[in-house]
């Protein structure tokens, strides 16, 4: 009899905990707002239009999981506008706090992900999909605080992010996340410190689409 009380209590203390973590999470209003931010629906056209050197790239983050207490999850997908049907990029990202001025958002492959594509609007097809199955892209979270804007704005760290496409050693992300959308320059060095892929000029604007 004892043992079945203690289980009882060791299970309702967990539960206590994962409500209160949850709590802080559903009042952090900086965190809420960010997560409002990376939602919906972004388009790179109008710079494309501007600068050939851009391609027109439509970029949609939707969340799941929105039973989890340990921050907020997203299913990102990025895709050529002329090829939306073969998404080139999909992640999920995990927004959570770090520190009292630092947001991470932390960022998972999915294995497969073609069978994927277009979960952001039927987000049914990752039903059989568990963050035990996703893999930690280590060293590729992206460290945001606010700035003088009011924006969002961060990077890798450092040369973490390692990487092997078309010969690099390392990735780097930069970001600016505000109500208008966001700006996102990925790049990729090789063991010199030489840019072997991603934009040259500067990142790619997303403008919210509505």
């Amino acid at each position: 009899m004892f043992e079945i009380f203690r289980r009882l209590a060791v299970v309702g203390l967990a539960l206590l905990l994962a409500n209160t973590a949850w709590t802080q999470y559903k009042g952090d209003t900086e965190i809420n707002l960010l997560k409002q931010w990376m939602t919906g629906h972004f388009s790179s056209e109008a710079q494309s239009k501007e600068d050939s050197a851009f391609l027109h790239i439509e970029l949609r983050m939707q969340p799941v999981w929105t039973h989890r207490t340990d921050g907020h999850w997203l299913y990102v997908e990025q895709a050529a506008a002329g090829n939306l049907q073969q998404p080139y990029r999909q992640r999920i990202y995990r927004l959570y706090r770090q520190d009292a001025q630092t947001l991470v958002s932390k960022v998972y492959e999915l294995p497969q992900p073609l069978r994927f594509a277009g979960a952001w609007r039927d987000t049914l097809k990752l039903q059989g999909l568990t963050t035990d199955s996703l893999l930690d892209r280590q060293g590729c979270a992206i460290y945001l605080r606010r700035n003088a804007q009011g924006e969002f704005e961060g990077s890798t760290p450092g040369n973490d992010c390692l990487s092997s496409l078309r010969g690099a050693s390392y990735a780097s992300s930069e970001v600016r996340i505000g109500a208008w959308g966001m700006v996102s320059w990925d790049r990729g060095w090789n063991a010199a410190g030489k840019q072997v892929w991603g934009a040259i000029k500067g990142g790619y604007r997303f403008h919210r689409i509505q």
